[in-house]
């Protein structure tokens, strides 16, 4: 699986299976994805990460993926992964009395009521597109409707994943006490502690296979640890505002052209954004993949690990609404159906 790289044919009407000698031998780092395939020459082309020496050897960044799927697909364990994460499941039950308001208020901001999210190693854990679902989710009958029919509605959707702009002191605390648990519910899922995971990678007999599995086991215990300490930090954080009595900042139409400034600390045009990692392609089936056409309609653009994520990447699902979740759960790959593009060539590192 890790030298089956997805390239256009050369009409580019379609992908098809290719060896690329030398590059898919390269180990991955952190970086860029600065592969892109030239129709025009017909030849993938890579650009260095830095400038190396000679004899140095040369490493490229294999994507935004998490030790989960370079585990499985890849067969080592990253250490330094600043893409790792753990997902989970959430949504809003059908049977709840609101649940025709949030799927609605969700609806405008572009997320489904139920979908795949995920918690990520990084802070804050969760992305602007989470923080908007859980304020929805923890949201009043009151707080819904200011939403969907108060004054400025329509803009203030614009607010839902931009940390400037709580709903409400109290669906703060909601929201983070809501993180909170949900987490350390996913922790006790697990049969071992992370102190009996540290004790066990001290064996000096542990087999490699072995040691992946639990540092991968150790990796989610850890982001799902942080998580439970961000939530609780926050809930007594806005807490803490509440019985003070602090001002609630309030959006303001004005407040558009701060939502829209780059230097946000979160995305806010919810409907663009994309959980790299939150719903990974479970079903691939190479023979129905095609590319965007926009991607293949000029010779220059680059396809292979560039904008058609379908090409040597680890492609996300969109988000799906079928049926509500009432249960988070820490999401399982399929092996068998992913393709991805390198193993590293000492798969112990």
């Amino acid at each position: 699986m890790t030298r089956q790289n997805q390239i256009p044919t050369a009409d580019g009407s379609r992908v098809t299976l290719a060896l690329i000698p030398l590059w898919d031998m390269c180990n991955h780092t952190n970086g860029l994805i600065t592969t892109g395939y030239n129709l025009e020459d017909d030849r993938c082309e890579c650009v260095a990460l830095k400038d190396y020496k000679e004899g140095e050897q040369i490493y490229i960044f294999y994507g935004t993926r998490s030790n989960a799927e370079f585990v499985i697909h890849n067969g080592f364990f990253f250490e330094d992964n600043a893409h790792d994460r753990v997902k989970i499941k959430l949504g809003v039950s059908k049977s709840e009395r609101l649940y025709a308001m949030k799927a609605e208020v969700l609806a405008r901001a572009g997320i489904p009521a139920s979908s795949i999210f995920a918690l990520h190693c990084s802070e804050p854990p969760i992305s602007a597109q989470l923080l908007a679902f859980l304020r929805v989710f923890c949201m009043t009958e009151e707080e819904l409707r200011d939403y969907l029919v108060g004054d400025h509605a329509i803009n203030k959707i614009f607010t839902l994943g931009n940390t400037e702009f709580p709903v409400s002191w109290e669906n703060e605390i909601k929201l983070w006490t809501f993180l909170e648990t949900r987490a350390a519910l996913l922790l006790k899922t697990y049969k071992t502690t992370s102190e009996e995971d540290r004790s066990m990678l001290e064996k000096p007999d542990l087999s490699l296979h072995s040691r992946i599995a639990i540092k991968l086991r150790l990796a989610e215990k850890e982001i799902l640890e942080r998580a439970v300490s961000c939530g609780q930090a926050k809930r007594l954080h806005f807490q803490k505002q509440l019985d003070e009595g602090a001002p609630l900042p309030l959006y303001e139409e004005s407040d558009i052209a701060l939502l829209e400034n780059a230097d946000a600390k979160l995305p806010i045009i919810l409907r663009k954004l994309e959980e790299e990692d939150e719903r990974v392609q479970e079903e691939m089936n190479l023979a129905q993949i095609k590319p965007d056409a926009a991607c293949l309609d000029s010779s220059k653009t680059p396809v292979l690990n560039g904008q058609c994520k379908d090409l040597n990447g680890t492609q996300e699902d969109p988000p799906g609404s079928n049926a509500a979740v009432k249960e988070s759960e820490v999401e399982k790959s399929d092996p068998s159906t992913k393709r991805t593009e390198d193993e590293p060539k000492d798969v112990g590192k």
